[in-house]
């Protein structure tokens, strides 16, 4: 194993309470939740995981080393993050899988939420018709149908332990605790006025005192909810003791989720997206998700032009990427939502002749303006959390799963310990309204009872001459579709390694607001040149938070956890 860079970012002592527990978590008892670091890169001789937390990542390894493949791993990283990253890992959201397996077959596991039986398409207008976004955004109506855990079950007919071994290490997480980083405590602090006005009780997330590094978090009552999901599998979830507490949370505070919405809820098999680029086979994912189409339209509207001439974040470069990103996201306005309830023509979406078409009015010396950059015409009837494994043999999976917002709903269900999602904002609850993230929607994402809302989300793997390359993956609302863009190009087109093409400034356009976001480090002088073409450039935050697994020549997987939080990679 060579280790290429390894960052160091805490290194946590136990408090006496911890230091009585011992380090009792994962498989063989060799994840220490007491001392643990953030790895950023490592390059393995045979398998990797990459997620948001280090706890996360050291049990999916774990549990790789101990035999199982690439879907055991991500069930107990997925199921690890629940516990240890309550802002984004979840029971109570949903997400997409995307996983090639070793034999060559694709396998696309869509488990995001669905709107409540009782949900309508005016349910967040008020009396005058305008939207109230307070009501979408936090709170017990904000909620979709949970699809984490059907989705978790529905990879274990891919996995080769019993699903009580994958578990385990999150109930011990839960009932025995962690100690949290700077990053976690911060956030908590955050969240406490949110957590007391969107709950009904109290939870283990609040304290008297301010959460600080090193502090432990130990959550009761999400261990009993996940004794209950390993003794009695999905419906240890979706009926029984933990659907009565769902159901009686939404009681509480004017929620629609019902017994019966959580018992009929189901899992969609879809079909992945595949199309080439420069020679590379892209899959990625389908609607409900645009992800997989932005993705397409973004590499190969940019396919024809030498990119990799032109320079990393050259003002040429760049510029050509930003226009190709308006015009993707101009067309998720108005053509892309659930499959199921509109007809998305992803085929055309994806054509050359159709994307050639979009860029015909493309100026390399000046800005477009977005208020004249409108949909295609079609002749046809920021919180979530991603992870990215390979596995000995070369499954490749990838997950993306959201709560939406950070800490979802702020909304924890009394008695089992879980935050629920805040899903429903991802809908158009108005059309021309902005959500959240100032994604515009309009009829093909509106709400319906059932239907699933339109997501950013944009798990993506890579192949080079049919076998395994990539694995990739971000969190950041709408920013996820070009963060995982510029991911692929950097490695592509500037030859970057994993970390580089991780770790390098992110720039973000999304038709409207008709304005380039751009990190902090990102080149001033680009930026200027930008300006001078027109562009209104802003400043902002770090970009998602990427997890990317690189395939080398001789086989060994070079891998790379974002800096911009606590992510690590772990493996052997």
């Amino acid at each position: 194993m060579k280790k290429t860079i390894v960052f160091i970012l805490f290194l946590i002592t136990s408090t006496a309470n911890a230091q009585q527990s011992a380090s009792i978590v994962g498989a063989g008892k060799t994840v220490d939740p007491y001392h643990y670091a953030s790895v950023k890169s490592v390059t393995f001789n045979k398998a990797v995981v990459a997620s948001a937390h280090p706890l996360a990542s050291e049990v999916g390894a774990a549990i790789m080393k101990q035999g199982g493949n690439a879907f055991d791993a991500m069930i107990a990283t997925q199921l690890t993050l629940a516990v240890v990253y309550p802002g984004a890992g979840n029971l109570g959201g949903g997400g997409f899988l995307i996983a090639r397996k070793s034999d060559g077959k694709s396998v696309a596991l869509d488990y995001r939420e669905m709107a409540p039986a009782k949900a309508s398409r005016d349910m967040y207008l008020d009396k005058d018709g305008n939207a109230q976004n307070e009501l979408s955004e936090n709170g017990h109506l904000s909620s979709g149908v949970p699809g984490t855990v059907a989705g978790l079950f529905a990879t274990m007919p891919f996995a080769k332990l019993s699903f009580k071994a994958l578990i385990q290490p999150a109930i011990d997480l839960a009932e025995y605790g962690f100690v949290i980083t700077a990053h976690e405590a911060a956030a908590l602090n955050s969240t406490k006025e949110d957590f007391l006005k969107y709950s009904s009780q109290p939870s283990a997330f609040i304290k008297d005192q301010p959460w600080k590094a090193g502090d432990t978090l130990i959550q009761p009552q999400l261990a009993a909810t996940l004794k209950r999901i390993r003794d009695n599998g999905s419906k240890g979830f979706y009926e029984g003791e933990t659907a009565k507490l769902i159901v009686e949370e939404m009681q509480r505070g004017n929620g629609m989720i019902s017994y019966d919405d959580l018992k009929n809820y189901t899992v969609k098999q879809r079909t992945a997206i595949a199309f080439d680029y420069r020679g590379y086979n892209i899959i990625s994912f389908p609607p409900p998700s645009s992800g997989g189409i932005l993705l397409a339209q973004m590499l190969k509207m940019i396919e024809k032009y030498p990119v990799g001439s032109y320079g990393f974040q050259s003002a040429k470069s760049v510029q050509l990427m930003i226009e190709a990103e308006r015009r993707a996201y101009a067309d998720r306005a108005q053509h892309m939502g659930d499959p199921d309830y509109w007809k998305v023509p992803q085929k055309t979406l994806m054509s050359d002749a159709y994307l050639a078409e979009r860029m015909k009015d493309y100026n390399p010396n000046k800005a477009s303006v977005s208020a004249d950059i409108k949909a295609g015409t079609i002749h046809e009837s920021e919180e979530t959390t991603h992870i990215s494994i390979i596995d000995e043999q070369g499954n490749m999976v990838a997950v993306t799963t959201t709560l939406n917002n950070s800490y979802g709903s702020k909304t924890v269900v009394d008695g089992a310990g879980f935050i629920l999602n805040d899903e429903m904002d991802d809908f158009s609850i108005k059309p021309g309204v902005p959500n959240m993230y100032g994604a515009i929607g309009g009829e093909a994402n509106a709400i319906a009872a059932g239907k699933r809302m339109l997501s950013s989300m944009t798990p993506t793997l890579v192949l080079k001459g049919n076998k395994p390359f990539m694995v990739v993956g971000t969190p950041g609302g709408t920013t996820i579709p070009t963060s995982v863009f510029q991911s692929i190009v950097n490695v592509i087109d500037f030859n970057m390694n994993a970390t580089d093409a991780v770790n390098k400034p992110k720039f973000h356009h999304q038709w409207l607001p008709d304005e380039v976001m751009v990190e902090s480090n990102f080149s001033a002088e680009t930026k200027m040149t930008l300006e001078k073409m027109g562009y209104k450039m802003v400043d902002r935050g770090g970009i998602g938070r990427t997890e990317l697994i690189k395939i080398l020549a001789d086989g060994k997987r070079e891998s790379a956890a974002d800096g911009r939080g606590d992510d690590s990679v772990a493996g052997y």
